[in-house]
């Protein structure tokens, strides 16, 4: 567990690295890209096959959830299922992780579904707030960056009638 918390906080350090040097410093995109692919790929979907290969039941993930909702459906319907539930988290972290390596559009895509994932996050209790509003905002600035990056130049429209 300290090694999935060490590679966790690492990834989520150099996201808001990334994010914060990405307007002035282009390599710095390319930084996030690795950053957020790396913290959905071995830090997430890695560290879940594991935890799920060890038995781990996740029964306690969802006991500071501040929602009651989110509470009982944690416990009526993720826990006494959690190992097809996680395999999809799992999928869904190596998706995330593919598509932000993959760069341009498909960035934007596991951005957009990384900041999702962090938004959700939040129903989980507090204590998420200190991990996730940092990285939602890490995310947002990325994503723009992202969507600079990719849109076309205004000589471009022109050359493309021109042609």
């Amino acid at each position: 567990m300290i090694v999935a918390t060490a590679g966790w906080v690492t990834c989520g350090a150099l996201v808001v690295i990334a994010a914060v040097r990405c307007r002035d410093h282009p390599g710095a995109l390319v930084l996030g890209r690795w950053a957020v692919g790396a913290l959905f790929i071995p830090a997430g979907a890695v560290v879940n096959a594991i935890f799920l290969w060890r038995g781990e039941d996740y029964a306690g993930f969802a006991d500071g959830a501040y929602v009651a909702f989110v509470r009982h459906a944690w416990n009526g319907i993720v826990v006494p299922h959690h190992a097809g539930w996680i395999a999809l988290l799992i999928a869904f972290e190596l998706g995330v992780g593919v598509l932000a390596l993959r760069g341009g559009r498909a960035t934007q895509l596991g951005d957009a579904l990384a900041i999702a994932f962090h938004v959700a996050l939040l129903s989980f209790g507090w204590g998420f707030y200190a991990w996730s509003v940092p990285m939602i905002a890490a995310l947002v600035t990325l994503l723009r960056a992202e969507r600079r990056a990719t849109a076309p130049t205004e000589a471009e429209p022109a050359l493309a009638r021109a042609a």
